[in-house]
């Protein structure tokens, strides 16, 4: 099965930039990691993601949650008020939430850890020139 990740990436930025959303934003409201994001929107490493990483990526951009699937096959895109078909058992789905969800809290510890060593770091430098 032919997957086209350059018509993803087309998609993802054009719609991007409709909404005025930088990576970081996109990454935030979908849950997926931005050195996840990037990759897609640059579209320069093609291989198998979890169809789940494509569905938040639709709903963060305000699509229908198969959205980004059916660019990927060459297929046209469901409506965005058109009924998910479904796919997997809804503990799956809840499941895969929480997942994108922990991903995203610790990206956000992650970037609070880093500030809070370079915080250090400066107070540790101020007490030495101080000494």
């Amino acid at each position: 099965m032919d997957e086209d990740w350059a018509a993803v990436a087309g998609a993802i930025n054009a719609r991007a930039a409709d909404l005025a959303l930088k990576q970081k934003d996109l990454s935030d409201r979908s849950g997926v990691s931005l050195a996840i994001v990037r990759e897609i929107q640059q579209g320069k490493i093609e291989r198998r993601r979890n169809p789940r990483t494509l569905e938040a990526l639709s709903i963060a951009l305000e699509w229908h949650p198969q959205h980004l699937s059916a660019v990927l096959r060459g297929d046209t895109p469901p409506d965005a008020d058109a009924a998910p078909t479904p796919t997997d058992d809804p503990v799956v789905a809840m499941l895969g939430s929480i997942v994108r969800e922990l991903r995203g809290l610790r990206a956000q510890v992650g970037t609070l850890s880093s500030k809070l060593d370079s915080a250090i770091s400066d107070e540790n430098e101020k007490s030495k020139r101080r000494r």
